[in-house]
């Protein structure tokens, strides 16, 4: 049934297209549609030549409602011709470079099947921040794009409350797993923390971002993720930082953070057992298996520096049957019975890829976090400067623990980072035309 209502969905993408272009209302409600589809990603997801049992970044050619919605959004806007430039911006150039030089792996893989999974996926995010990108261009409608994150946001509060006090220890919230709704959440909790420092209580956008902020750090919290709660003070500290720095109503900021810090304190002694506990208790495998993960990945770059093993082929390489497996087991020091992935996207993206991917991704993730910096200054005294305030501490905190988490690699992460991508990107040419028409 699942099969049959998607491919009527897949079928509706068309005249859903048609009818998006001719009313650009509709294309609004296409968007809020889109948005609202990422908090039931999981449920509205088929995965096909699916494999659920392979222990991959990727299981299945993963198609979801949010897909479709995406689809339809940029077909509409290319009928009327507002796509042009969408792809013309560096950060997306660097993605595609990326992309690029992720394919060569393809020559080393052992299945090309599991790594064609990855590669679907590194395209539906791409027409993802395509329709996102050139929504805003059409529209210039940032007010509604920043209204459906923080709504998202607060969806996502409301999943993990209701799991938490059903007795979920660790709840995910709309997210598949617990660590990846902490780092969502700390991309995008940050924003509307500086949002509600810049605006205060007075403006709805003030309250909204609020309300969305308060979701986003207890939702951090609730995951009790150690990586996540180690880097939560980084991320609102720079981010509380950055809004001083406008030096524009400064004691009126400063006042706001005050209840903010009151109101952490408070809550940080309620929650300190379970989060020493989580700390105190974790399992001495755990950090072993980190290591030796680590250590096979350094086999691996050292064995094919240039195009890795093959994108996605990472647990094939470490099944028990493998070859590599008995090299790997020297490498360590005792023969590994298991088939988990390194704890680390950039360890994971150098032995899959190569190291010229791993260089082509740090450099798509930096120049986005350079760009917060720069929209910063050319922001400043604007209603959107928050946004790239609170990026400027959520981007380099989700870079710092990308060095422990694969996270970046799963589906819905993606999707959170080419959005706000896509927000920085509009951002960026908006302010340019600003400068243009103010000289």
């Amino acid at each position: 049934m699942k099969y049959a209502v998607f491919f009527l969905a897949a079928l509706g993408t068309v005249p859903l297209s048609l009818a998006l272009g001719v009313n650009v209302k509709w294309m609004r409600y296409a968007f809020w549609g889109m948005v609202a589809s990422m908090c039931l990603y999981q449920q509205t997801a088929i995965n096909f030549f699916s494999n659920e049992f392979y222990r991959g970044s990727a299981r299945g050619m993963e198609v979801s409602l949010v897909h479709l919605l995406a689809l339809a959004i940029f077909a509409a806007l290319a009928l009327r011709g507002k796509t042009k430039g969408v792809l013309s911006d560096l950060g997306i150039r660097l993605y595609l470079v990326y992309f690029a030089l992720c394919l060569p792996s393809l020559a080393e893989a052992d299945d090309l099947l599991i790594s064609w999974l990855e590669i679907w996926k590194m395209i539906m995010i791409l027409l993802f921040y395509c329709a996102v990108r050139a929504y805003l261009k059409a529209t210039d409608d940032v007010k509604t794009v920043m209204k459906a994150l923080a709504i998202f946001t607060i969806a996502n509060a409301l999943m993990t409350a209701k799991a938490h006090y059903s007795g979920v220890y660790q709840p995910g919230g709309v997210f598949p797993h617990r660590n990846g709704m902490a780092m969502g959440m700390l991309l995008l909790g940050p924003v509307f923390f500086a949002g509600y420092v810049t605006s205060g209580l007075l403006s709805k956008r003030g309250r909204l971002c609020a309300v969305a902020f308060a979701g986003a750090a207890i939702s951090t919290l609730w995951s009790y993720s150690r990586g996540a709660m180690a880097m939560m003070p980084v991320a609102y500290g720079i981010a509380a930082l950055a809004c001083l720095w406008e030096r524009r109503k400064t004691w009126s900021k400063a006042m706001r953070m005050v209840p903010i810090a009151a109101a952490a304190a408070i809550g940080l002694l309620a929650m300190l057992p379970r989060i020493i506990e989580r700390f105190t208790e974790a399992p001495q495998s755990s950090g072993e298996t980190r290591v030796e993960l680590a250590q096979c990945a350094f086999e691996m770059i050292r064995d094919k520096p240039l195009t890795g093993v093959g994108i996605n082929n990472w647990s094939l390489n470490m099944e028990p049957t493998h070859p590599y497996q008995t090299r790997a087991s020297e490498t360590v020091g005792r023969d590994l019975e298991y088939r988990g992935i390194v704890e680390t996207v950039y360890l994971l993206v150098c032995a899959e890829c190569g190291i010229p991917a791993l260089c082509a991704m740090l450099a798509w993730f930096a120049w986005h976090w350079l760009l917060c910096a720069r929209l910063m200054r050319r922001l400043r005294g604007t209603e959107w400067y928050f946004v790239p305030a609170g990026l400027f501490g959520a981007l380099a905190v989700n870079y710092m623990q990308s060095v422990l988490e694969w996270v970046l690699r799963q589906q819905l992460n993606l999707i959170c980072l080419m959005f706000v991508f896509a927000v920085l990107s509009h951002l960026d040419s908006s302010s340019r035309q600003w400068k243009t028409n103010r000289t």
